[in-house]
């Protein structure tokens, strides 16, 4: 399965908008229930202001009822292995466990799969923010 959620994720690139990285990102994000709600990056001027991957693939899900999560597959052009940032780290945790996989697309059918839990160790939790 974890083949076709690449796919997804790669069929999203051609949506990006990087008129000025010209790096493209795709994500593919599945729910629990068998959704998949996918995204890409889409720059602004105002870098601040720009959309990644995962993030709009969260913001999909989210906006359509779901808020669990089985696994994400993160993509890009270049086919680099490239991972969500520490931003969307963030945002990940916020719906999702240590645990949840994330597929890393390293191309020519090759992936590196991290858990959210080594992609961000010691995350800030609701627990802690609300003491």
């Amino acid at each position: 399965m974890s083949e076709r959620l690449v796919e997804r994720a790669r069929e999203v690139l051609d949506n990006a908008h990087v008129p000025y990285s010209e790096y493209t990102v795709g994500a593919a994000l599945e729910t629990t229930d068998g959704e998949v709600y996918v995204g890409c990056n889409i720059e602004n001027a105002n870098y601040s202001n720009s959309l990644h991957a995962e993030e709009v693939a969260i913001a999909e899900a989210v906006k359509n009822g779901h808020t669990e999560f089985a696994r994400l597959v993160v993509t890009s052009g270049a086919r680099d292995g490239v991972t969500p940032c520490g931003m969307c780290r963030q945002t990940l945790a916020e719906f999702c466990d240590d645990d949840l996989p994330v597929i890393c697309d390293e191309g020519d059918g090759e992936t590196t799969t991290y858990t959210l839990g080594e992609l961000l160790p010691n995350t800030i939790t609701e627990e802690m923010v609300r003491g």
